[in-house]
């Protein structure tokens, strides 16, 4: 059966689906039954699917097409990079001209004491890469023994086995079979779901900070090797600490002298109106993994950014440090990064986020803090959250979570506004190219969304 044939046979292309691929973090019975929305073109801030519809996407792809589609510059880099050198390896004492010049603008954009880049090609694979350079630094100190790392609940780190482990997600932890050992997990800092009657977010906050204190002690600090957090929890539903934690887990990290994993998957490479979201906040990590944005997703790349420190103590060793990936360093994708991030800079995509971007999404969410289905709405740059109850007035959940958030998704889907559902949180994380037009565009979207799934579930709403 051709191509050709299929482009026009949303049937087919679903049936195709069915008997050939397994999706990422999916029901395959269930989706055996809808068939898969067949995505088949991107330009700027839209995708429109196999029937033609026009969809705003509100999700930049997966938290990654900041540069919005259509880029033909990056096409170009990736085929001009192409037909010099397609690919070589960083193995075997080698190097190439696209991994050198990448690795010296990202030391550019980086915190001043971060001048070192280890690749790989997804998230996963920075996680996975942090936990094992982590481990071996303490090895290489002489305390072996600083094995464990300590995450939050609800934290997404990546779905492989390690990864995954040092993430906090259930629903993760209960295909890894079992979970990996070294890996602990404290309070994620979420005010809105976690918070005690009358605890102010600043109290809440140091609450939460506390919580990863009070495990190193129960731990030991001579057992400790690192604490690893998103700076915005995403994949965990847009959770936004209090302005009173991040400083005080900072200043807990400094007090015992363990390493700051900042993973920087989702908010790096300009989404909080930074290059990271590390300088959002004032962090100073000894590791940031990135990924998806530092080529807007037009091809796999990953990474991690490493400290002065760590670098220190792998210079001041002989032995090879035995890890790495046929792929890390890949020349094509290196060549689309930097054009991509030559995007972002002539476009002052970063400064527009802070200026414009992420004001106007605060100013858009806020205006539905006050519909009886909301919770409460809320953002950092260009991430925001609506969370969706059964009352308002006690945050009381509705039954079944996750039902009511699918229930909303659909509606967006149905509308043309690809707005993601976590559980009952419905998150946004579009281009930072957005215009007036495209929050104009949303503003609508979510108002009717949100009537459409109170008509459905209006005798589950308290009075």
């Amino acid at each position: 059966m051709s191509n050709a044939k299929l482009k026009n046979s949303t049937t087919e292309w679903r049936d195709l689906d069915a008997l050939h691929h397994l999706h990422p973090f999916t029901d395959h019975k269930s989706l055996r039954a809808s068939g898969a929305r067949v995505i088949v073109k991107g330009d700027g801030p839209y995708i429109w699917d196999s029937e033609g519809h026009r969809i705003l996407d509100g999700m930049a792809g997966l938290w990654t097409t900041n540069v919005g589609y259509g880029r033909a510059e990056l096409a170009d880099a990736a085929r001009d990079q192409m037909l010099e050198l397609p690919f070589y390896n960083t193995f075997f004492k080698t190097t190439h001209p696209p991994v050198i010049a990448l690795s010296k603008k990202l030391a550019e954009i980086t915190p001043p004491h971060i001048n070192q880049v280890f690749y790989g090609s997804s998230g996963s694979e920075s996680n996975d890469t942090a936990i094992r350079l982590i481990r071996h630094y303490w090895a290489l100190k002489g305390q072996p023994q600083r094995h464990i790392i300590i995450s939050r609940k609800n934290a997404y780190h990546g779905s492989t086995i390690a990864a995954g482990s040092m993430g906090g997600m259930s629903h993760v932890h209960k295909h890894s079979y079992p979970v990996y050992d070294g890996f602990r997990h404290v309070m994620d800092p979420y005010w809105f779901g976690e918070s005690r009657d009358g605890e102010t977010p600043e109290a809440f906050g140091l609450r939460a900070a506390k919580a990863l204190e009070d495990e190193i002690l129960a731990i030991g600090p001579e057992n400790v090797a690192a604490f690893a957090g998103e700076p915005v929890q995403g994949a965990g539903g847009v959770k936004i600490a209090p302005d009173s934690y991040w400083p005080e887990v900072q200043r807990i990290i400094d007090k015992y002298g363990i390493l700051f994993l900042a993973d920087e998957v989702i908010t790096g490479f300009g989404r909080l109106g930074t290059w990271f979201a590390s300088d959002y906040y004032g962090l100073k990590p000894n590791i940031i993994t990135f990924a998806k944005a530092v080529t807007s997703g037009y091809l796999p790349l990953s990474g991690i950014l490493i400290d002065d420190k760590i670098v220190d103590a792998l210079m001041g060793h002989d032995d090879d440090f035995n890890h790495g990936y046929t792929f890390s360093g890949h020349p094509v994708a290196c060549a689309v990064a930097l054009k991509n991030i030559e995007i972002m800079e002539r476009e002052k995509l970063v400064a527009r986020v802070a200026d414009h971007g992420g004001p106007a999404m605060a100013r858009m969410l806020a205006k539905f803090k006050d519909h009886p289905l909301v919770g409460e709405v809320r953002s950092v740059g260009m991430m925001g959250a609506i969370e969706l109850v059964a009352d308002k007035r006690t945050r009381r959940r509705f039954d079944n979570p996750g039902r009511v958030g699918l229930i909303c998704r659909d509606h967006f889907f149905r509308e043309g506004f690809i707005m993601r559902a976590v559980f009952d949180t419905m998150v946004c994380a579009p281009p930072l190219i957005w215009g007036d037009e495209q929050f104009a565009e949303a503003e609508r979207v979510i108002r009717k969304a949100l009537d459409l799934t109170l008509a459905d579930v209006a005798g589950e709403i308290a009075a």
